[in-house]
């Protein structure tokens, strides 16, 4: 890959990642449900197993030519990794991908003409649904490595289930604690994201609470109370 960037089409590249965000979303599903099936069916469960693997690697494939496309779009050559170092992680663990609500949040606080009431309400419903997915996905990526560790307290996926709702609500009972390296990594990782997907809901839905007052106020005729 060439250092040299290419010209910047930004509307090309805006026009693509709008028109990519519903495939790619779908695509992301179809990822998590075969590595669901890989974590969770038995070894033996043939050919469910060979299946999910078939759907994991090609939905995979659409990110990196996704990845690719903005790439060139972009025209920030070989910056363009570390620039967009989330969708570089999201290449590398597509688990990760439901974090891409992060740039909706981020156009929500950058846009400053026009209504903004359906991007607040798309933030809100997006980062609800990102929480749902995030979630789930750290209890099966959990799971694989807890199920069989010695001195583990999470031996189910309900265990990991439960575990990962604790986490992600900042809660943290601790009845069901990882204790192999890789899980207390996934762990660290969710309580950070849930921290950041509360600030998001929260901050959104009292920017959206304060631009209603601020509305209710304008209608109001001068001078009354």
């Amino acid at each position: 890959m060439s250092d040299r960037p290419t010209a910047p089409d930004p509307d090309r590249l805006k026009e693509w990642e709008q028109r990519t965000e519903v495939p790619l979303f779908a695509a992301a599903l179809v990822f998590l449900t075969g590595y669901a099936v890989r974590v969770l069916a038995p070894v033996g469960a043939q050919p469910w197993r060979d299946i999910a693997l078939a759907f994991v690697a090609a939905t995979w494939l659409l990110f990196v030519v996704d990845y690719c496309v903005r790439l060139r779009l972009s025209g920030l050559g070989i910056r363009f990794v570390h620039r967009h170092w989330l969708d570089t992680a999201v290449l590398l663990l597509p688990l990760l991908r439901p974090l891409r609500m992060v740039k909706v949040y981020t156009a929500v606080q950058q846009r400053r003409n026009g209504p903004r009431m359906s991007l607040y309400a798309r933030v809100m419903t997006y980062a609800s649904l990102t929480a749902a997915l995030l979630g789930f996905s750290a209890a099966l990526a959990v799971y694989h490595q807890e199920q069989g560790a010695p001195g583990s307290t999470i031996r189910t996926f309900g265990d990991a289930m439960w575990w990962a709702c604790a986490t992600l609500t900042t809660v943290g009972y601790g009845d069901a604690v990882p204790v192999t390296p890789a899980g207390r990594v996934i762990a660290a990782f969710l309580m950070a994201c849930g921290l950041a997907l509360l600030g998001a809901v929260t901050g959104s839905f009292s920017s959206w609470l304060v631009e209603v007052f601020q509305r209710e106020d304008e209608k109001r005729p001068p001078g009354s109370a």
